[in-house]
């Protein structure tokens, strides 16, 4: 089974993230902040990071640069899911390393699709 560590400051974003993940096949792990999402990385690295771009403490770009550095640009696979939906941002995201990208508010298909274009469904 593939797991999936989401990573949102919104308790609500990330329970409805985990419902429709565990719905598709993956097991979940929550973060809060990229913070604590590098120290469940370092504890067990996922298949799959769904990853919110504002949080406190250390933003989800930071967080994303960071993991780059730690896996050598390898996995996992990471898919931004944010409100921003700028062009300047998607590439900022897509350069440093992120795989797909989804905007919010997102649904049950659009977690499936971007998920069977990286490649992890």
């Amino acid at each position: 089974m593939k797991s999936c560590l989401v990573v949102d400051d919104s308790r609500v974003v990330r329970k409805v993230a985990r419902k429709i993940l565990e719905e598709l096949g993956f097991t979940c792990t929550e973060a809060e902040d990229g913070k604590q999402a590098m120290e469940k990385c370092a504890e067990a690295m996922p298949d799959a990071v769904l990853l919110d771009w504002n949080m406190p403490v250390m933003t989800g770009i930071e967080f994303l640069r960071r993991l780059r550095k730690m896996t050598g640009g390898q996995a996992p696979k990471v898919v931004f899911c944010t409100t921003e939906n700028d062009l300047a941002h998607i590439q900022e995201a897509l350069s440093a390393g992120a795989n797909e990208y989804i905007m919010k508010p997102f649904d049950s298909d659009i977690i499936q699709t971007k998920f069977q274009q990286v490649g992890l469904l």
